[in-house]
């Protein structure tokens, strides 16, 4: 059996909209989205969330997802990219918990609004196609370009719209 976790990346100290991740969005905190999508996954093993925040892990913990460490406050600042969360996340799970899955799939709390299928079929797309290490859900949208992915040909890898320099994108 194919051991796929989900990880919902939620740090506590957001400059935008401060608490935005505990905040009510239609009637539930906004990391409640993330947790139901990854709970309703027919594929998904397992839900942890990433957090340095205990107020965060307390309200997942209530609406079902496992906060088994909190996450270290230098990889919750401003600029830290997703890469050191997770792997900060599964580095954890397998010195503590000898757990180690075959999938990850990530879900941000600040992407709540996704189809009922979007889990189950991302992870059916990156299973059906052994060349890929990755799939990234998308969609047409308005919003800030240096969070855009653009599509550079079928069979080749997205690439983000733009690049900044001093800022990377794995």
């Amino acid at each position: 059996m194919t051991e796929i976790l989900a990880i919902i990346p939620a740090r506590g100290g957001s400059k935008g909209i401060p608490r935005k991740n505990i905040r009510n969005f239609a009637g539930h905190p906004l990391i409640a989205w993330s947790i139901a999508a990854a709970k309703q996954a027919e594929c998904v093993n397992r839900v942890v969330v990433s957090t340095d925040d205990p107020e965060i892990a307390a309200v997942a913990r209530e609406l079902g997802a496992e906060t088994p460490f909190l996450r270290p406050s230098e990889l919750a600042q401003d600029n830290t990219t997703d890469l050191p969360v997770f792997e900060h996340a599964l580095a954890w799970l397998a010195e503590n918990e000898g757990y180690q899955p075959d999938i990850v799939v990530q879900l941000r709390p600040t992407s709540p609004i996704r189809p009922r299928d979007c889990v189950d079929s991302a992870v059916k797309t990156l299973i059906e196609h052994a060349e890929a290490d990755c799939v990234r859900g998308v969609v047409p949208a308005g919003q800030n370009p240096h969070k855009m992915w653009r599509f550079t040909g079928e069979g080749q890898p997205m690439k983000p719209l733009l690049q900044v320099e001093g800022i990377a994108e794995p």
